[in-house]
């Protein structure tokens, strides 16, 4: 038997149930891990509350990190005692599970199980956002929503690295200086300025290359303002809610704009991508252009309160379950 959280039923925090489940054997191509830590997301909120659909019971959570304890038929790449990290199907949120084999990446030593649990899904996301959907070179002006977030924060600092000139809106003037710590330029306390206007007034007029909104709804059509012809508005979350349907004619409006709502799940679906872009993400650690930091550490049994406290937007920076 494990403890895992569990959804019966969608809804608030509250719909996250902490019990005892029976674990089988790993199955063919699968391999068995014990969590030493686990990656709380965004995307759990979407799964928690139906916005994400999932079939009912369910165990959330897509990221983790622990150790090989059982290998199923089939699987030759891992063998009990790897150290192992993952992005992959729900059923984090548990002392230990099964998983594909393909799910899985070694973890360097190097790498503690709590930053790495913190790292995959977010580092990952960065990664596709900055070098895959809209390849960040020197010089180019960028917009980052939420810049204090954990996505944002690894944004700032990796688009920063490469030598963008980094714009991040924020909440409040405490967010202010964990995006500017992280590399921001310039940091908008979007509830009290009108950030579209700020934007043309730092730029002087030459708007951004590229915005990357993981709010939405807040934010949206607003951030298309903030581009400059031909440029690129990147959604990859709606922490604020979904941007409702619009009008594409908008985009010609704006400057014949490009927008895009890209997925991780299909940036790292074929192997060779996935391991690839991982590569990456820990060569961006070790190079020192990303500091992926200590993520705040709580209880697994304390997910409920870590969602509402994520769900009420007054975080900042990475959070991890320990089982």
């Amino acid at each position: 038997m494990v403890k895992a959280i569990r959804v019966h039923r969608t809804g608030g925090p509250e719909a996250l149930q902490l019990e005892e489940i029976e674990l089988a054997p790993p199955g063919p191509g699968e391999v068995q891990i014990r969590q030493r830590a686990i990656g709380v997301n965004f995307i759990d909120v979407y799964r928690r509350t139906g916005a994400y659909p999932a079939e009912l019971p369910f165990i959330p959570g897509h990221e983790g990190a622990g150790e090989v304890v059982g290998v199923g038929e089939g699987v030759d790449e891992f063998e009990e005692g790897d150290r192992v990290a993952y992005v992959g199907p729900l059923g984090a949120y548990a002392e230990a599970r099964n998983i594909a084999a393909s799910a899985l990446v070694r973890l360097p030593k190097s790498i503690p199980y709590e930053t790495a649990a913190a790292m995959m899904l977010k580092g990952l996301t960065a990664q596709y956002l900055l070098r895959r959907t809209f390849k960040v070179e020197k010089g180019h002006r960028v917009l980052v929503h939420a810049g204090a977030g954990g996505t944002g924060r690894i944004l700032c600092q990796w688009a920063s690295a490469l030598g963008a000139k980094v714009i991040a809106t924020v909440g409040d003037a405490q967010k202010a200086q964990v995006a500017q710590e992280a590399g921001a330029k310039h940091v908008i306390l979007y509830r009290e300025q009108d950030f579209a206007q700020r934007v043309r007034e730092i730029t002087k007029g030459r708007l951004c290359d590229v915005v990357y909104d993981g709010v939405g709804r807040a934010t949206f059509p607003a951030s298309l303002d903030c581009l400059a012809p031909f440029s690129m508005f990147v959604s990859f979350g709606s922490a604020s809610g979904p941007i409702d349907a619009f009008d594409i004619g908008l985009l010609a409006q704006k400057g014949s704009l490009y927008a895009t709502r890209p997925s991780l799940f299909t940036h790292i679906a074929r192997r060779k991508d996935y391991e690839a872009m991982t590569a990456e993400v820990f060569r961006a650690a070790k190079r020192g252009l990303v500091d992926f930091g200590a993520p705040a550490v709580h209880p697994l049994a304390d997910a409920a309160k870590v969602h509402a406290a994520l769900e009420s937007r007054r975080t900042s920076g990475a959070m991890v379950l320990i089982p």
